[in-house]
């Protein structure tokens, strides 16, 4: 078991993370303590299964809202083991969209989220699924009460965001970190050699210093990331790379008002008054004008229609964190 935790804390280091600093902290921290033989928690496991399932409201005049649950730390990758434990993950939201697209019973869309972002891995993916799904069905995002970085970039793409009054939005930004262990390891008399084949193969392994030369890609990478999210994030609004760099927060969680006032939410609204919204708009709605051209991302799919609307018990960092684990742990597995 010590060996797959161990993967774990490579996989976490090695992948660049579009989320909170202080939930990227937490996040090393139980994988410290799972490493250290303290096992996750079963009641919060089967309680994040219970609280990611999607759920319909009927409509008066026909059909449902299909309400959709953005909950936690969001990870790459699914399989049954993850379902089991629960979670969040780029590839599950995707077939829980593409069915409620589907489905004829289905008139509206809303995602429910509560998320401090993730893994940048399959969040453009997801926003280019958001962003086609509203030319055909109206796609609402409610914050309640957190929706920040990772968990921002696709629903940036929703026909409408709209934040509870006490919610916090943005956090836009992606970061990576390592740990130069060079001096600890002097400390213990120990001094590691590594031999290898490729030029570039042993950069950073076992925590030995980074070139400069290594710096220069690895903020290559995190540049590369960023500029993705942000081409998304401004072609879902339909503003231009440069006011969301400058404009949407600079990588701040910012209150409602401010999310409103730099245009990275349409309304100030709870879940309750989005769901009822969304049960009486009809057809689907996309932004008024083409979105905005970019450099920093080939364009999205364009939306077909060019109308926008007039339009619309938080889960703990125990239940995320152990969400997450489990889903790095099976995809260790799954390898």
């Amino acid at each position: 078991m010590s060996r797959n935790y161990d993967h774990l804390v490579a996989f976490a280091l090695e992948h660049p993370w579009a989320i909170t600093p202080n939930m990227l902290a937490l996040i090393a921290n139980v994988l410290a303590a799972r490493m250290a033989g303290h096992e996750p928690d079963a009641a919060a496991l089967a309680r994040a299964q219970e609280m990611r399932a999607a759920r319909e409201v009927p409509v008066a005049s026909g059909g449902v809202v299909r309400v959709i649950p953005i909950s936690g730390v969001i990870a790459p990758r699914m399989n049954l083991f993850s379902e089991m434990s629960g979670g969040t993950t780029f590839e599950a939201l995707t077939k829980s969209l593409q069915e409620a697209v589907a489905d004829p019973n289905v008139k509206s869309i809303v995602f429910d989220v509560d998320s401090p972002g993730g893994n940048v891995a399959g969040a453009s993916e997801f926003a280019r699924e958001v962003l086609r799904a509203r030319t055909i069905k109206p796609v609402f995002a409610q914050a309640q009460y957190l929706m920040a970085s990772a968990a921002y970039h696709p629903m940036a793409c929703a026909t409408e965001i709209v934040a509870s009054p006490s919610a916090m939005v943005g956090a836009i930004g992606v970061y990576s970190m390592y740990d130069d262990l060079t001096d600890a390891l002097g400390q213990l008399g120990i001094k590691r050699e590594v031999f290898v084949a490729g030029k570039y193969k042993a950069e950073g392994v076992g925590g030995t210093g980074l070139t400069a030369e290594a710096r220069v890609h690895i903020t290559a990478l995190i540049d590369g990331a960023y500029s993705r999210m942000i081409g998304d994030i401004a072609k879902g609004r339909g503003v231009t790379a440069r006011d969301v760099r400058g404009g949407f927060g600079e990588g701040r969680l910012v209150d409602v008002d401010a999310a409103k006032e730099a245009g990275l939410i349409d309304r100030i609204g709870t879940l309750q008054d989005t769901v009822t919204r969304a049960a009486t708009t009809r057809g689907p709605r996309a932004l008024d004008t083409p979105p905005a051209a970019t450099d920093q991302e080939p364009p999205l799919a364009a939306a077909t229609s060019k109308e926008r609307p007039a339009v619309p018990d938080n889960n703990d960092a125990t239940i995320a964190l152990a969400e997450y684990e489990q889903r790095l742990l099976a995809l260790v597995k799954g390898n």
